[in-house]
This record gives C-alpha cells, sequence and structure tokens, in this order.
C-alpha cells in the first residue's frame, strides 16, 4: 500500500507542481487578453451564469501548458534519479519526450475539465465563485472541491496503466488530502484567497 502511494506521488508530481505554479500564474499580468471567463459571461437555461468569472482561458492554458513543461520536466527527473520504477506512466511505455509531452497534456487537460462541473454545480446552488457552501452539504463541497482535478488526472494515469477501480478511488482519496494540504499552505502564502 504504501508503494502504490508513493508512485501515486512521483506519478502526479507534475501535475501537483503545474496546479501551484497555475495559481502563480493566474495572478501575473502575463497573457491578460486570456483572462475571460471560459463560459463567456453566458447564462445557462436558469439564468445562472455556467461556470463563473474564475473559470478563465488563461487558467485552462495554464494547466494546459504547466503539465506539459512539468511532465517533461518531471521525465529527465525520473530517469536521471533512476525512479522511472516508481512512476505508473513509465511501467508499460518508455520514458520519451514525445510521451511526456502527451501524457503532460493529457494531464492538464483532465485537471482543467475535470473541475468544470463542480463549477458549473456551484452556480445552480448559488454558491458564488471562490467560494464555499455552507450549511450541510458544506463537508461535500470541500472533498468535491479537491477532488475533482484529481479524478481527472488519475483517469489520465489509468489510461496507460491499468489501477483497477480500488486503485483510481485510492488515488482520488489522496490526491483530494494532498489538495486539501497543499491549498492550506498556498492560502498561509497569500497565492489563494480561501483555505477551503
Amino acid at each position: 500500500m504504501l508503494n502504490t502511494i508513493l508512485m501515486m506521488y512521483v506519478t502526479l508530481m507534475p501535475a501537483i507542481l503545474a496546479g501551484i505554479a497555475n495559481m502563480a500564474w493566474c495572478k501575473s499580468k502575463l497573457l491578460k487578453v486570456a483572462k475571460v471567463p471560459m463560459d463567456g459571461g453566458k447564462n445557462f437555461l436558469d439564468g445562472k451564469r455556467i461556470f463563473g468569472d474564475n473559470k478563465t482561458w488563461k487558467g485552462f492554458l495554464g494547466y494546459l501548458f504547466l503539465n506539459v513543461i512539468f511532465s517533461t520536466l518531471w521525465g529527465f527527473a525520473c530517469g536521471a534519479g533512476g525512479f522511472e520504477h516508481l512512476n505508473f506512466f513509465y511501467v508499460n511505455h518508455e520514458n520519451a519526450m514525445g510521451f511526456n509531452l502527451l501524457t503532460g497534456a493529457l494531464l492538464g487537460l483532465g485537471y482543467a475539465l475535470f473541475e468544470l462541473p463542480n463549477s458549473f454545480l456551484k452556480r445552480r446552488l448559488d454558491v458564488e465563485p471562490g467560494k464555499s457552501i455552507s450549511g450541510f452539504w458544506k463537508g461535500f463541497f470541500v472533498f468535491l472541491d479537491q477532488a475533482d482535478s484529481v479524478f481527472g488526472c488519475a483517469l489520465v494515469v489509468w489510461l496507460f496503466y491499468d489501477l483497477g477501480l480500488w486503485k483510481y478511488l485510492l488515488y482520488v482519496a489522496v490526491g483530494a488530502a494532498t489538495h486539501l494540504l497543499l491549498n492550506m499552505l498556498l492560502y498561509f502564502m497569500h497565492l489563494r484567497k480561501n483555505m477551503f
């Protein structure tokens, strides 16, 4: 079990690093033209915003490109450090530049796209972008906020290594816990407005 969890961290380290770097990227003044909502400011059939102002094309592009960069660099690190055997991506595939570019792009897409349903659901419940719901459902949404992107990233891993349902769900649980701890750290570093 501990080896499996270690492999999970080694495999998704590029996504973890990209997620942290994307916070700084979104706050930067670079590529301001892309800091527009993905939903174009449009409302859904219920008259409420589709995703809200916090889901921007700048953030989406950041997840995509940063995952590609970190996946490529991490591939070199795994090879140089001799720990390729701890990366699920390299169990059945060669640690090669093209493969790392592909998995990086897919991790970025998985990360960004799997955040959207959560934002969509929150807009239906009148939760303001970047805020958490209160009351009975708070615990569920705190978990979902941490796990949504992990569902996508773990699914990308499953495309290249047969995790099985148990390992996939373990990935989500470990990833959500890690995401929660990182969000707390980012909050204290003033890179995130809310802890949860």
